[in-house]
């Protein structure tokens, strides 16, 4: 490819891919053998995405304007191992939903330059090629990964006793760096390595980490890790340092910018849209998506991260078949992960409008449904979660958010459905469900025609739901529009219409309580993590889960009706 973007995003996606690869087989061999373990076929598979995190690293350095070449010997040394029929790749969050570019690390990791080379350990999944990125950096070896296990917020290490031995010995000898993203709750990866190294001898000033944020450890973490952390030495890359060339590298699709970039991220795009703090939806803002509001002389445009490498290239072709459908707004192009769209600085969020008006567009919201339904069928059944695993999830969640019936209500709800999950299993026919269908999602122009924005990938975000049955947003929308039951079986009959499949009325009376549940974990759970961060935006979230919860008890005190 010629020298530019586009072959530095192609190198990205194949420094991604390779080291998905890496990870589904050093996994698997983990799970064969309990332990992590050196092995020929775990260090092939690792050098080849350090082979080509050193071509980002010159690529990125040089302006992509240089990349060098990967080893033949790295490939060749892969070809002649057997290689597992089949491996497990977990989704690498950071590429995929939140931003987390590989060029950050290879910045971070600049700080370790005038230090003897480390010792790098990557904390897979995405550790695994992140470490690459910072080894590829600072030494000429590519780094040791593991793989923490147990609960998540106490994860330990099982090492075998080569690589115990190989990595004690190679950390007597200087630095040793810790690779992964986050810390999320409690940190307990990153914890994991330092207490495995600490309890060997390793002095707690030999170890530094490289995470994917300034911030401390989540409420979840022990005390040892704490204190551990909040004095420890960080290596963390300013987003700035991706963020300054992002326009440069959008000006073919929106021309030169007028002015700097507005962040729009954690909640912002709320100031513009709505008129009243009082009024603003609650949402995680640790967890939307980076985006960006910028104003050229073609006019305004929002540029809204979407993945990297195949993540964002699969979303890309996603929001166009839903623009050319008329559903959502206009797509002009992908830039190295941000999706760029027309901003629809007159269109109006349909929060804002009256209840009774919400339902006149009801008609339009079933087109929709039964859009995605007709177009984006699923045949992978674990693509999304069993019906025995919302089951559990309902129950476990309305058990601790009910008070002092919950209990009681869980058994309830458990006894209703439980004797007809194999029955409503025939009934599920899996798509690419919406799963965000609240009423600030949806975009009223001045004309009267109604949008959906934010469309692209919730039934693959990294949660329980994922694709589900369209009976899913069906009961999705009634709850998020404020429709009755009479407006929600109307809705499900023009679904049902439009897509050419009925939709089972037992399967909505199923997912209701489960989507109800799902709603206040959520809820619950954000406003946990923001309390001390963010304390105004968990005081929504709580409120909001207020809300789900008067609606799941009335669920379960309402007669189970199951008819197949």
């Amino acid at each position: 490819m010629a020298p530019g973007l586009d072959r530095h995003v192609a190198l990205v996606s194949l420094f991604i891919d390779a080291g998905a690869l890496a990870q589904g087989v050093l996994d698997r061999d983990f799970a064969d053998r309990q332990r992590d373990e050196p092995g020929p076929l775990g260090a092939a598979c690792l050098a080849l995405p350090f082979a080509l995190a050193r071509a980002l690293q010159r690529s990125w350095t040089t302006g992509f304007a240089e990349v060098m070449p990967v080893p033949a010997a790295t490939l060749d040394a892969l070809e002649r191992l057997p290689l597992p029929e089949r491996v497990g790749c977990s989704v690498p969050e950071g590429y995929a939903y939140h931003a987390l570019y590989p060029e950050l690390y290879l910045e971070a990791a600049k700080a370790l330059r005038a230090l003897h080379p480390p010792l790098v350990v990557g904390i897979r999944g995405i550790g695994a090629s992140l470490a690459c990125g910072v080894a590829a950096t600072v030494t000429a070896a590519p780094p040791i990964t593991v793989r923490p296990v147990g609960h998540p917020f106490q994860r330990t290490c099982h090492l075998g006793p080569a690589l115990e031995r190989e990595l004690l010995t190679r950390a007597t000898r200087g630095d040793v760096a810790i690779v992964d993203e986050g810390p999320g709750l409690s940190g307990s990866s990153f914890g994991a390595v330092a207490d495995f190294l600490e309890d060997r001898g390793v002095a707690p000033q030999r170890l530094c980490f490289f995470p994917s944020h300034t911030g401390g450890l989540g409420p979840m973490a022990s005390e040892r890790h704490r204190a551990r952390w909040s004095g420890a030495r960080r290596y963390v890359a300013d987003f700035d340092a991706v963020l300054t060339p992002l326009i440069r590298w959008c000006e073919d699709l929106t021309g030169p910018a007028i002015g700097p970039l507005e962040d729009l991220g954690a909640g912002a795009w709320r100031r513009g849209v709505f008129p009243d703090v009082d009024t603003w939806p609650a949402v995680h803002v640790q967890q939307e998506r980076r985006k960006y509001r910028l104003t050229t002389p073609r006019g305004v445009f929002l540029l809204k991260f979407a993945g990297l490498g195949d993540f964002g290239a699969r979303r890309l072709h996603r929001a166009r078949q839903l623009a050319d459908a008329g559903f959502s707004p206009r797509v002009e192009g992908l830039r190295h992960g941000f999706l760029v769209q027309r901003w629809l600085g007159d269109a109006r969020p349909l929060a804002l409008a009256p209840e009774h008006e919400r339902s006149r567009w009801s008609g339009r919201v079933g087109d929709y449904l039964g859009f995605r339904a007709r177009h984006f069928p699923v045949e992978a059944s674990d693509r999304g979660a069993s019906l025995d695993a919302l089951l559990e999830m309902a129950r476990y969640n309305a058990a601790r958010a009910l008070g002092g019936d919950g209990e009681a209500l869980a058994r309830r709800l458990q006894q209703a459905w439980a004797p007809h999950l194999v029955a409503l299993a025939h009934a599920l026919r899996r798509v690419e469900t919406d799963n965000k269908l609240q009423a600030w999602e949806w975009l009223v122009l001045p004309g009267g025609r109604l949008l959906k924005a934010d469309a692209v990938d919730h039934h693959a975000g990294h949660d329980l739901v994922g694709c589900q049955d369209v009976a899913w947003d069906v009961v999705g929308a009634a709850v998020e529009l404020g429709l009755d039951a009479t407006s929600e079986t109307a809705l499900a009959a023009h679904v049902a219409q439009v897509s050419g499949r009925p939709v089972s009325a037992a399967l909505r009376a199923f997912y209701r309580p489960c989507y109800l549940a799902f709603q206040v974990g959520h809820q619950l759970l954000a406003a946990t993590a923001l309390e001390t961060v963010a304390p105004a935006e968990a005081l929504r979230l709580r409120g909001a889960a207020a809300r789900y919860t008067a609606l799941l008890r009335d669920a379960l005190l309402a007669p189970a009706r199951v008819r197949h």
